[in-house]
């Protein structure tokens, strides 16, 4: 991603990102007396930093005064000056603020963002860049584009491309006007020039005149191919003319006895080799298409010097002279960005266009270059209502949540509530949040010494986060830093939040000596300007939805499909039960309808045993009953992943967690799958494993003996009752099927566990399609397929939005000939739903998994009293369109 580091030192083990610059001499008479070298020189360190802090969700930049005044001192107009250029037309206190503090000055920065500003936040650039290495014509020179100007360009080229479909538009030569009396091409299929000839043209936007260099004609070579060469290539080609001189368009060449054609005709194509390009269409890696020639110059019968021409033809996209001059901080080093990742964070991942079932939840173009889309399903929650239940601000009041994990930690820990109070006296209104640890909550390591965490939001404050420890440990403040530094992190470049931002680490102890100890570890902190404080209830909400979108987001399964990373959030159901404490729930059984999230859950799950356990990948197990799913599952690369099958052939020895997915299509032709797991996780009795178990007894695709315990023995137990995956026919459809399986079970599913049916929660507001068709043939039903895709891929979907479900294995072989014939498209099984193919697959492979558009074929079960139940699996892999094709008989439903 980075093309180099800076020397710039990014300071270790603080709650913010803080970049030392080293010194620097300040005030504005000192400066003026400075050698211009290094004047620039610390304005480049100053810039540089800056701009890292900028794309990289703020900070402080750190700067020793070595003029060592005691009195207050003005930073510079050089200095301001230059930071004024980096935000190029947005306010400069918007961004940046000041304080002298114990010989140090520090310049503290905003995150990056977009808008609100006057002018259309979406065609504002996403990220701050010293330089874009991009050039363009203007009349008769050559001129670097500024930040706004390059997000234009590119916008520009990126629709262009769309609109070719991806293709390249076909390049062309510079046109000129036909009354022109010798155009530039015609001069360029010269082979000889005579000495002081007079070209019969001027400079214009597609022309440009230099002559050689008496000095370094190499260097002076490279430097202008640099720069006339992409301007050129970015707009519609142009020549230019090395050797000619520019005001009385007089050919004089270089001397002969002053260079080497050979030599010379290396080193223009040397440069331009290295000119970086980026392509928005399907033509990469495609370099910039030119032609140049060296032309004998004559003086008097005798070569005397020679003419340098390059003929550029107009590029597709972009050319860059070099890499952008654009930083960021990542793994505490201040980093260079490529022109490929710069076009990429400079663009940034704009809303993708996704159809009207989602809602958006972020405003990308105004927030921090490292957001990422957000959406939730049409019908659930928005942001701002999630947190107005997780996480309200009451006028006047200071709100402890949640009240249930109060109240278990104050009788756990004697102390802690006299603690607390006396920590939130001087607070009148806000929200503590309570988390056993949220170190875990954010994805970073648990450390088991900690008791809690707290994290205030209050106004007239900034955020502030509490970490208890029952007793002096050496880690506690690293902890507490980290934890501080990842969240405030995460809150800008993941829940987008805007303003400025800072979160203050606290660590407490039960015993007050301890307390002590701790305050004097901060007594060398750096004080935060005032603006970084919470001022109402409004900024407050805006962070706490920030917060809501921390917590509750998770990678969509779209992403995949969609080319670029989008955020889904939980609902509160699943929020809570991923909020569960593991310790107190080693062992539980999660029963969830068809559609309410049971995989998401398990993974996230997973995460959340790898922190508070300290886990390796392979000390957890993840077992589902078909390979497609434990395919899906293992490519996440967070655990093992097996069938049950495979589960019940091996040992597993190192394995400590194990999660049990689609449970209820287990069996126990190999024996006893749950008495082995259970042992696995029981083999320490000091410190059991976790085991848990997902199933859902109205998707059973068998009447054999599932393995699983009898239900009412299954002591703890929790339910997933809200269906967010249908569009409203689908989930009608769901509806009667799912009655129909509670009216007459199959004789192996316990009739206390259809009762949550009464329960469930059907989200509304996604518009699809339910279609049965009967009495088709075969050749039909492959017609009817191929006519319907082909319909909706004229609509815009494509083929990896469509399964084409069998009710078994044996058919398939003839369906995929039929239908590679009929669609002429790659067609696959779902072990990989990554590629770009239509699945074609049986219902049970395809069980755990989804597509927007599914065909069920023919489906029909050995056992009709499963039929119900097999309905429900396949219908319930659509999201949004579900067709449902018969072979010669009527619909049974």
């Amino acid at each position: 991603m980075e093309r180099n580091r800076s020397l710039l030192e990014v300071k270790p083990f603080h709650y913010d990102v803080i970049i030392n610059v080293g010194k620097v001499i300040l005030g504005e008479q000192k400066r003026n007396k400075l050698q211009k070298d290094q004047r620039y020189q610390e304005k480049v360190k100053v810039k540089q930093a800056a701009c890292a802090l900028l794309n990289s969700g703020g900070g402080m930049i750190e700067i020793e005064m070595a003029n060592e005044e005691e009195h207050s001192i003005e930073m510079g107009c050089d200095l301001e000056e230059a930071l004024r250029e980096l935000i190029e037309s947005r306010d400069f206190h918007s961004f940046f603020e000041t304080k002298q503090q114990s010989g140090y000055f520090y310049i503290f920065v905003k995150s990056w963002s977009s808008g609100p500003f006057s002018r259309d936040s979406s065609l504002m650039p996403r990220i701050c860049s010293l330089s874009s290495s991009l050039y363009y014509r203007s009349e008769t020179s050559v001129k670097l584009m500024n930040s706004e100007k390059a997000f234009r360009f590119l916008n520009e080229k990126k629709s262009n491309a769309t609109e070719m479909s991806g293709n390249c538009p076909p390049r062309k030569n510079p046109r000129y006007e036909d009354s022109e009396l010798d155009s530039p091409n015609k001069v360029f299929q010269r082979d000889r020039f005579e000495y002081g000839e007079i070209l019969p043209f001027p400079e214009s936007r597609y022309v440009e005149f230099k002559q050689f260099s008496t000095k370094n004609i190499e260097k002076y070579l490279k430097c202008t191919i640099s720069e006339y060469i992409p301007a050129f290539a970015n707009e519609k080609g142009g020549y230019l003319f090395i050797g000619v001189d520019d005001k009385s368009k007089e050919v004089l060449g270089c001397p002969k006895e002053n260079v080497n054609i050979d030599k010379l005709s290396g080193i223009i194509e040397e440069s331009i080799s290295k000119l970086h390009t980026y392509h928005f269409c399907d033509s990469r890696p495609m370099a910039v298409d030119y032609e140049s020639k060296i032309i004998n110059v004559f003086k008097n019968g005798i070569l005397h010097s020679f003419l340098c021409i390059i003929q550029v033809k107009a590029f597709c996209c972009a050319v860059f002279s070099g890499n952008p001059s654009s930083w960021i901080v990542k793994d505490n080093e201040v980093c260079s960005l490529t022109s490929e990742k710069w076009v990429q964070m400079m663009m940034g991942d704009t809303n993708p266009e996704l159809s009207e079932d989602f809602e958006s939840q972020l405003n990308i173009s105004e927030s921090s270059p490292s957001c990422r889309p957000v959406y939730t399903k049409k019908g659930l929650k928005h942001k701002k209502d999630l947190q107005q239940q997780l996480f309200p601000v009451k006028p006047g009041s200071l709100l402890l949540t949640p009240t249930s994990l109060w109240t278990e930690l104050c009788s756990e820990h004697e102390g802690l509530q006299e603690l607390m109070n006396n920590q939130l006296h001087p607070f009148f209104q806000g929200v503590l949040i309570l988390s056993r640890s949220w170190a875990v909550d954010l994805s970073l390591k648990e450390n088991k010494r900690v008791l809690c965490d707290a994290l205030l939001i209050a106004q007239n404050s900034p955020p502030i986060l509490y970490t208890i420890l029952g007793e002096q440990d050496a880690d506690g403040w690293f902890y507490c830093t980290k934890t501080a530094f990842t969240l405030k992190q995460k809150l800008v470049n993941m829940g987008g939040y805007t303003k400025r931002l800072i979160v203050i680490p606290k660590l407490l102890h039960l015993c007050p000596e301890s307390n002590v100890q701790s305050l004097r570890c901060l007594s060398s902190s750096i004080d935060y300007p005032k603006s970084y404080n919470l001022v109402d209830t409004c900024q407050m909400e805006a962070l706490l939805q920030s917060l809501v979108v921390v917590m509750l987001g998770f990678r969509s399964f779209l992403s995949d499909q969609l080319g670029c990373e989008v955020l889904n959030l939980l609902t509160l159901q699943q929020y809570e039960l991923i909020s569960k404490n593991l310790r107190k729930h080693r062992e539980l059984f999660i029963h969830g309808f068809p559609g309410t999230g049971k995989t998401i859950i398990a993974l996230k799950i997973i995460e959340k045993i790898r922190n508070v356990f300290h886990c390796e990948t392979n000390d957890i197990l993840y077992v589902c009953e078909n390979q497609p799913l434990r395919n899906f599952v293992g490519n996440k690369k967070i655990c093992r992943a097996e069938t049950r099958k495979k589960f019940m052939n091996d040992d597993y020895e190192n394995i400590q967690h194990i999660i049990m997915d689609e449970a209820q299509n287990f069996r126990t032709e190999d024996g006893d799958w749950y008495a082995k797991a259970k042992a696995i996780t029981q083999k320490n009795k000091n410190c059991p494993g976790i085991l848990w178990i997902f199933l859902d007894y109205f998707q059973t695709s068998h009447t054999e003996d599932s393995g699983l315990p009898n239900f009412l023995v299954q002591n703890s137990k929790e339910e997933l009752t809200k269906v967010v995956r249908n569009s409203d026919q689908v989930a009608k459809f769901l509806q009667k099927e799912i009655d129909r399986v509670r009216r007459k079970p199959p004789d192996n599913i316990p009739l206390g566990s259809l009762e949550m049916l009464h329960e469930v929660e059907w989200v509304q507001g996604v518009q699809g399609t339910l279609t049965t068709e009967t009495n088709l043939t075969l050749k039909g039903t492959v017609d009817y397929v191929a006519q319907t895709c082909k319909s909706l891929f004229e609509r815009g979907y494509s083929a990896k939005d469509v399964a084409v479900l069998l009710s078994t294995t044996k058919d398939l072989d003839f369906f995929y000939r039929k239908l590679r014939m009929k669609m002429r498209m790659l067609i696959g099984n779902a072990s990989n739903l990554q590629n770009d193919h239509i699945v074609l697959d049986s219902v049970r492979r395809f069980s755990g998994l989804e597509r927007t558009i599914v065909f069920g074929i023919h489906p029909h079960t050995a056992d009709p009293t499963i039929l119900g139940n097999f309905l429900v699996c396949l219908a319930s892999r659509a999201n949004k369109h579900l067709y449902i094709l018969w072979h010669n008989v009527q619909c049974p439903f």
